[in-house]
């Protein structure tokens, strides 16, 4: 039986539960997060977060095992941009949590938000994550070459970027 995922607003005292998620090997190797993060640092982050940055959490009932931050740029000429970072922890990888979030975060993005460009960086080998992006209607972009240093080695990442459809772009009346 399968346990539906809901999606919520992170809150401050929710910082364990996200180190939790970037504690798994998976999880914090496809992002730029370093092994062995600490409560505190998470404690830190939770409670002095951007007031443009949304940050969401998947459950699994009362089990968080996924976070997405939608951060939307300060910068006037580019308001209408957001920028996403993603983790699901590693025993809920592939089980649609990544779908719910990203779902989630185009319907703010669209739908509240006004953003016109959604965009992110994914790792080269990250296959999985490659996909699920193009399903929701990112493109690739660039190739950042030697983007970042991981487990002893160079890996490339690749600027995905989506555009919200000209047509839901109009204001309807």
């Amino acid at each position: 039986m399968s346990v539906p995922i809901t999606i919520r607003r992170a809150e401050p005292g929710d910082f364990a539960a996200v180190q939790a998620i970037f504690a798994t090997p998976r999880a914090q190797a496809g992002t730029l997060q370093l092994p062995f993060p600490s409560l505190d640092l998470w404690r830190q982050r939770m409670q002095a977060v951007d007031p443009n940055a949304h940050l969401l959490l998947a459950c699994a009932g009362d089990e968080v095992v996924g976070q997405l931050g939608l951060h939307v740029s300060a910068n006037p000429r580019r308001r209408h941009v957001g920028e996403l970072g993603m983790g699901v922890r590693d025993d809920w990888q592939g089980r649609g949590v990544g779908t719910a979030l990203l779902a989630a975060a185009i319907d703010l993005a669209d739908r509240w938000l006004q953003l016109r460009r959604l965009e992110l960086q994914v790792y080269a080998d990250n296959s999985a994550g490659i996909a699920l992006y193009a399903r929701h209607g990112f493109v690739e972009e660039g190739r950042h070459r030697e983007f970042a240093f991981r487990d002893g080695a160079w890996v490339d990442a690749l600027s995905l970027a989506r555009l919200r459809p000209v047509q839901d772009a109009a204001i309807s009346p």
